[in-house]
């Protein structure tokens, strides 16, 4: 039960049954700014119907992209003529304000027409997220660089992009992928260095070729890029979210489910499952399916020395940072103790203090390191009123109220 504002949760929530994961956000992002890059029809399937995408559908439809809807998750993109006035309007600056993904419209707009304007873009409120490497990357690239500090606005301009030698200076998967969107159309050749090398990166240069792109080292974090002229037309699938994947894991492992969890794209998902399977969840392997099992206890593996285990996020192949809440609140039922290690933003952990009012035992050591003593189900969680900070904190909180005794309510759930 729900208002436009407001979650009301009940607990003591047991589920089962299959579910299967829609379209991964991070990848449909950058996979529909890439459209930009040609004027040939570029179809997705796979695409998840959530709010931030379907404005930047709007926003590049406003752009003067033609899109075609076939059903609710596979649209095709013709970006024959770009609207360049209303690329640089107020209106399209106020839009493309509140979605995050805008910034990756400004590699496929600077590398076709040369010019691309960026207003300081929104998100969840989860620390310092810099848009440095981006600029960098362009700038070293050939293009000029402008930021109107009273307006908040960020201004690209470039008669030629031309390959350079870059090495980025922090591993940024949206930095990435801008980067390459422009090396694509570049003159020369470029050589991109500390590459992110995510499979929704991986899945962008794997479009990008079938486009006509030249891409080399795709999976690792160097990347050699020969540019070419112009991209032709191309179809692409869009990966299952491995968030929501690792989310439902947590929360079947936390209302004691069995589900199946179906078409998860294994192959891709790294070292997800093995880093559940330590905090002594049961996972079985069906195909492209991942069974959760019904445990009424799991137990925490400590290192092979017998110190407490520690789990912290890394880049790509490391363990994604979007998981970390999910862990944290999967092991507040579980048999022993682990060190939550969130090294690369400094607010996610903030949430704990909800959990702790809902009678967690965890103990929160600084901005980035929460110690997680486990209940073993002793004692059960209870149902209070909270405010979610951000998207990931919110479906950990949601995890908890449903494992809880009586009713939540989670606030800000936009």
């Amino acid at each position: 039960m729900m208002n436009s504002n407001s979650f009301l949760v009940e607990g003591d929530c047991n589920l089962s049954g299959t579910i299967r994961p829609q379209g991964a956000k991070n990848e449909a992002l950058q996979i529909i700014c890439a459209c930009l890059l040609t004027d040939q029809t570029v179809t997705v399937d796979n695409i998840p119907d959530i709010i931030d995408v379907r404005k930047l559908i709007t926003l590049i439809s406003g752009l003067g992209v033609e899109v075609k809807k076939h059903h609710k998750n596979k649209y095709s993109f013709t970006a024959k003529e770009i609207d360049l006035e209303y690329f640089a309007s107020k209106e399209y600056l106020n839009e493309a304000k509140k979605i995050r993904g805008s910034v990756m419209l400004i590699g496929p707009l600077l590398a076709r027409y040369g010019k691309a304007f960026l207003p300081k873009p929104g998100g969840d409120k989860i620390g310092r997220r810099r848009l440095d490497t981006h600029f960098h990357g362009f700038i070293k690239l050939g293009a000029a660089f402008n930021y109107n500090e009273s307006s908040d606005e960020f201004f690209l301009e470039a008669q030629e992009l031309k390959g350079t030698y870059l090495h980025m200076e922090e591993i940024s998967v949206t930095g990435t992928a801008n980067v390459v969107m422009a090396a694509v159309l570049a003159k020369g050749d470029c050589t991109i260095y500390n590459a992110a090398c995510e499979p929704y990166i991986q899945q962008l240069c794997r479009l990008l070729v079938s486009m006509g792109a030249r891409i080399e080292g795709i999976g690792s974090n160097l990347l050699k890029i020969s540019g070419v002229d112009r991209l032709n037309g191309a179809t692409h699938r869009i990966l299952p979210d491995m968030i929501e994947i690792g989310s439902l894991i947590g929360l079947a492992a936390m209302t004691q489910s069995g589900l199946r969890i179906s078409d998860v794209g294994l192959n891709h998902l790294g070292i997800i499952p093995s880093v559940f399977m330590k905090l002594g969840i049961k996972l079985d392997f069906d195909g492209d399916d991942i069974i959760v099992h019904g445990q009424e206890m799991y137990e925490i593996t400590n290192f092979i020395d017998g110190s407490i285990l520690t789990i912290y996020d890394a880049p790509w192949p490391g363990f994604t940072p979007d998981l970390l809440s999910i862990i944290l609140v999967v092991a507040i039922q579980a048999k022993g103790s682990v060190l939550i290690h969130q090294k690369m933003f400094e607010s996610r952990l903030f949430f704990v203090d909800k959990l702790i009012d809902m009678g967690a035992q965890i103990i929160l050591c600084d901005p980035h390191r929460a110690t997680v003593i486990g209940l073993e189900r002793k004692s059960q969680l209870r149902g209070i009123k909270m405010s979610s900070p951000d998207i990931r904190a919110g479906v950990s909180l949601l995890i908890a109220a449903l494992s809880a005794k009586g009713q939540s309510r989670i606030d800000n759930i936009h």
